[in-house]
């Protein structure tokens, strides 16, 4: 059975779960880190050696990092759906997940969710928080002109495109912040609540982690 190691408000473990659930998998969860623990086990750091979640184990194949994950399963379970045996067309998906991992995700998850949201408001470093905050809305500005021409972010039906950027979405409009108007964005996010494996696996609370910088 495939195995997944993680603990269900971590941002990146969402997206795997969110995934599962689209797929329709068959799945164990195995709560790890934060208050859970045994990150670092010898038997989690032989799959992990980073000792980080999530990690996944489907039938013997050991994956870590979300967004290989995504890609794994990807391949192995939706190949029609989410996997294009096309490299050009595969990459319309893979673009928005590599700059999702490395430029909003950054920004909005370290820079505002972290900087701001987690951080008590006497720790705040405000003056990058505002500067984090103008390069989100710069990217939700971006995303609004993008989804202006299609109903998803990959194109016309929804896809892996959508899930590494998707799931900032849930915090992103559900902390105290000064955001741009974005409707076609806002259209995109209503669009996702509507679907069952984004509301069990991401629309989480997430309120225990107001001014709280531990896991």
């Amino acid at each position: 059975m495939l195995t997944v190691w993680g603990r269900r408000d971590a941002f990146n473990v969402q997206k795997v779960l969110w995934f599962i659930g689209e797929l329709g998998l068959e799945h164990r969860h195995i709560p790890a880190g934060g208050d859970h623990g045994g990150l670092d086990d010898p038997a989690f750091r032989a799959m992990n050696p980073h000792g980080r979640v999530p990690v996944i184990d489907d039938g013997g194949t050991v994956v870590w990092e979300s967004h290989t994950i995504l890609r794994y399963l990807a391949a192995r379970y939706g190949k029609d759906a989410y996997w294009s045996q096309d490299p050009g067309e595969r990459s319309r998906a893979e673009r928005w997940m590599d700059w999702s991992g490395t430029t909003l995700q950054p920004d909005f998850l370290t820079g505002v969710f972290w900087g701001f949201y987690r951080t008590p408001a006497e720790q705040r470093d405000t003056a990058a928080v505002a500067q984090k905050l103008a390069r989100c809305a710069a990217h939700m500005r971006l995303l609004d002109a993008e989804l202006a021409t299609r109903p998803w972010l990959g194109g016309d039906r929804f896809g892996l495109a959508d899930i590494p950027a998707g799931t900032n979405l849930f915090r992103y409009f559900g902390i105290p912040i000064e955001r741009p108007p974005v409707p076609h964005v806002e259209d995109w996010y209503r669009r996702l609540q509507e679907r069952p494996a984004y509301r069990e696996h991401v629309m989480l609370p997430f309120d225990h982690m107001a001014g709280r910088l531990s896991y």
